[in-house]
């Protein structure tokens, strides 16, 4: 993480400088911004592709332990319909509350590091938990006919011949003749 704040991780658009706030306990700053996700962020069913515009409402507040970032992050996830297929848009709201402490006293701690802190870790994690395993389009769709593939929503009283049992099929030759 060190190494991604000393040059290009400046202008990421996740790490916001806390040098106003660092070691004033009770100082507070309001952060509202909106960027483009640099990189996908997916649970393999929904994503909010790269290049998706976000908006980030945050408070930042000086505590004696660090910087406490409290924010709600806005934006849209895309997805298919786990029923239908169709193709869905999520809107995604989602409140995050992390810690960055001054110095690190466990290894699954965020850290203020050269007067900065990184919120992509938290976003990450707050938006794929927040990501629907099966979206669907609404509650009561129908989903798709197992047989043909149809929509049942178009057609919901769709329904194919019952399939004659094998067994019997000696019988079907016998009412031919």
């Amino acid at each position: 993480m060190a190494s991604k704040l000393a040059g290009e991780g400046l202008n990421s658009p996740y790490v916001i400088s806390v040098h106003d706030l660092m070691h004033k306990p009770g100082a507070m700053r309001r952060v509202d911004t909106e960027f483009a996700i640099p990189e996908a962020l997916t649970n393999s069913v929904a994503t909010v592709p790269a290049g998706s515009d976000v908006e980030l409402e945050s408070r930042l507040e000086s505590v004696h332990e660090g910087i406490l970032v409290t924010g709600t992050l806005f934006g849209d996830a895309v997805a298919e319909c786990s029923r239908c297929l169709d193709p869905l848009k999520l809107p995604i709201e989602v409140d995050f509350q992390e810690l960055f402490a001054y110095s690190l006293t466990e290894q699954d701690e965020f850290a203020v590091r050269d007067e900065h802190i990184d919120l992509e870790q938290v976003i990450r994690d707050a938006v794929v938990l927040s990501l629907p395993f099966q979206p669907v389009c609404n509650a009561d769709c129908l989903g798709l006919c197992v047989e043909c593939g149809q929509k049942l929503a178009e057609n919901p009283n769709h329904v194919h011949e019952a399939a004659i049992d094998s067994r019997w099929s000696a019988l079907q030759n016998f009412k031919e003749e």
